[in-house]
């Protein structure tokens, strides 16, 4: 009885409240490092809160993002079954979990550059302080200039050079961007390694950005990513301690 108690907990959890993402890769470093786990709030999304910029989201594949497509059999084992049960509710990670990881640049209406002459990204015209950039990357090494449509958009990784984020994907339905239907929730505290434990905030260059409009693309190769591996954490006080941060200091953050 504990046992299902504890079961129908952790489905509550997982899919109304919060989640845990183990990284995968090396396309949100230094922010993200592979192993990392990653507490996202998937509650505040049920409220109508839409991501802001700077932001890190998780979020489906909108298609042809993730192309490592092959999954094992099932063996129909015993051992399977419990696997997949417990992979159900979050205990375990799940081998067709298809989501990814990135950084809000840029929402609806929002006009995405780069770059600059001094080779920065601008947003609706305003140049980008990127801290959180990888040491070595510049902010992109395509060129390109588009406008996010109503409903969608534009992420990139902090490790610019390894990402293969809406850059690259300009060619596919959506034109690189991602529907904010398919976000799974935001990413606001890296909770192991403890060693790595922290708030992710937002960049003050991405939320101080003043709104506006604009125009159209560019692309070039880069490695398919894996997906994230998920899981269940009893956070919830973690949680509540993100919306006091949020009050005091803004909205926080792939």
């Amino acid at each position: 009885m504990i046992v299902l108690v504890a079961l129908v907990i952790a489905m509550v959890l997982k899919t109304f409240l919060v989640q845990v993402f183990v990284i995968p890769s090396g396309s949100m470093e230094p922010t993200l490092q592979v192993g990392d786990r990653v507490v996202v709030d998937k509650l505040t999304p049920w409220f109508g809160s839409e991501p802001e910029r700077g932001e890190v989201v998780v979020f489906k594949d909108p298609g042809g993002w993730l192309e490592n497509d092959h999954k094992p059999a099932a063996d129909g084992s015993v051992l399977h079954k419990a696997t997949s049960v417990f992979s159900a509710v979050g205990l375990l990670p799940s081998d067709d979990e298809r989501d990814l990881i990135k950084r809000v640049i840029g929402v609806a209406g929002d006009t995405v550059e780069c770059c600059d002459a001094q080779g920065r990204l601008s947003v609706n015209g305003t140049p980008l302080d990127e801290p959180y950039i990888a040491p070595g990357n510049v902010p992109s090494r395509i060129t390109f200039k588009v406008t996010v449509p109503q409903g969608r958009l534009w992420v990139m990784g902090d490790h610019r050079d390894l990402s293969a984020d809406s850059r690259y994907h300009m060619g596919n339905p959506g034109a690189g961007t991602v529907p904010v239907a398919n976000v799974v929730g935001r990413a606001f505290v890296v909770a192991w390694p403890l060693s790595h434990f922290g708030q992710l905030g937002v960049p003050n260059s991405l939320s101080a950005v003043p709104v506006q409009v604009a125009g159209s693309s560019a692309v070039g190769p880069i490695p398919a990513e894996p997906p994230l591996v998920m899981g269940v954490l009893g956070v919830l006080p973690v949680v509540v301690g993100r919306w006091r941060v949020h009050r005091r200091v803004g909205p926080t953050a792939d």
